[in-house]
């Protein structure tokens, strides 16, 4: 264990650009007081982003899910129904993805997050036929969706490789992967939470598998359903040393678990304050991941502002629609003009980018911010599953 005295010293070489090993990150994650650790990894942020360390962004995008229908039962999931729960249970036909993508391009969205659960019927096949027809119609989307848990599912129901999967729907329209799936990597917290889902190590072997085959991706963790510190310090060692080989984790993003509607009985959520602690440890810890996300959408918008002083230079995206948090109890939303007076306001100036982080739009005049902003983040619920948009999107779209 790192001596308290020596914690500053540890810090400074992270802040000066050294690496640091797992051990002396969880003595900081542990012990280091917590603005000395927020003020390391605010450093380790502006020599990384020297000449553009004043700028915050964020992404407009809907996050479109097809089905809810699952077989991996995960314990802390509100919003799966298992395939034979016909009641719960429900699939968006093509028509309707396709017009959610259409009122995504009027509201200014880039990127689709095209995420579900793990039909037993839903192969390769299902996901090449829906990412043509969104690119065919709207080309000027990004989907950067799926994971690595939903490649093996549909790699097994196809009778394929992974390889052969990731390459098929990266032709049919797949730009790059979310972090979908993660959770824990970990073994221990990983059963105990996904005991149905594929291991850690496979979830890191196929986001490898991706990287090298040119398909970029992110990186997430799932905090708060009783792992241990150890474990959250364990989690990061293993996307480090993949991102070693890779290069191909664009960022990392943190975010607490919902307690509600899941089988998680008696668990509790991880504090504001562990949150913004992981944050800064991810900023100097990950010193080969180029952008860290705070998250707003679990853990409200001023924990999200404060986010930008501990390490990361993101507020993520304004959702267009959301299901699956917000199923387990994330009530938070926002519209475009908030992030951005929140970016401001925490002394940064607000920048709305692309999937792969360029600059679109700068807005470095609060003159020129957007004067009818229609731009909203809407907490949906499985409600919507018939093919009818939430109420408040359809007020958002109707002029």
């Amino acid at each position: 264990m790192t001596e308290k005295a020596d914690l500053q010293s540890v810090l400074d070489r992270a802040a000066a650009g050294g690496r640091i090993t797992p051990e002396e990150a969880l003595d900081l994650y542990r012990d280091a007081p917590l603005h000395a650790l927020g003020a390391a990894a605010d450093a380790v942020r502006r020599r990384k982003y020297a000449g553009t360390e004043h700028i915050a962004t964020y992404i407009i995008e809907r996050n479109i899910n097809y089905t809810n229908v699952c077989v991996t039962a995960c314990k802390f999931c509100a919003f799966y129904a298992a395939p034979k729960d016909k009641d719960k249970g429900w699939t968006r036909d093509l028509d309707d993805i396709l017009r959610r993508c259409a009122e995504t391009v009027e509201l200014g969205g880039t990127q689709i997050m095209f995420q579900g659960g793990h039909h037993p019927d839903y192969g390769v096949e299902y996901y090449e036929k829906h990412f043509k027809a969104i690119k065919d119609a709207f080309p000027q989307l990004v989907i950067h969706s799926l994971g690595a848990s939903e490649v093996e599912h549909m790699a097994r129901i196809s009778g394929v490789s992974v390889e052969e999967a990731i390459t098929r729907i990266h032709a049919a329209g797949l730009d790059s992967f979310a972090g979908a799936g993660a959770e824990l990597l970990p073994e221990r917290p990983r059963k105990a939470i996904a005991p149905l889902k594929e291991s850690g190590e496979r979830w890191l072997e196929i986001m490898e598998t991706a990287h090298r085959l040119g398909v970029e991706s992110t990186s997430t963790m799932l905090m708060g359903t009783g792992e241990t510190n150890a474990e959250r310090i364990e989690h990061l060692r293993m996307i480090r040393d993949v991102q070693d080989r890779t290069g191909g984790f664009r960022a990392f993003i943190p975010y607490t678990y919902q307690p509600e509607n899941n089988h998680l009985k008696g668990r509790t959520q991880a504090t504001l304050f562990e949150y913004l602690r992981m944050i800064a440890i991810a900023r100097v810890f990950l010193d080969n991941v180029r952008h860290i996300q705070g998250s707003w959408l679990t853990t409200g918008k001023e924990v999200g502002q404060l986010s930008l002083h501990y390490g990361a230079d993101d507020l993520g995206s304004i959702m267009l629609e959301e299901n699956v948090v917000s199923s387990a109890g994330a009530k938070h939303r926002s519209n475009r003009q908030e992030i951005i007076d929140l970016i401001r306001k925490a002394d940064r100036v607000p920048a709305q980018r692309s999937t792969t982080y360029e600059h679109l739009v700068v807005h470095d005049d609060p003159a020129n911010d957007p004067a009818d902003d229609r731009v909203a983040s809407h907490i949906s619920s499985t409600a919507i599953a018939g093919g009818t948009a939430h109420p408040e999107l359809k007020l958002l779209t109707s002029n």
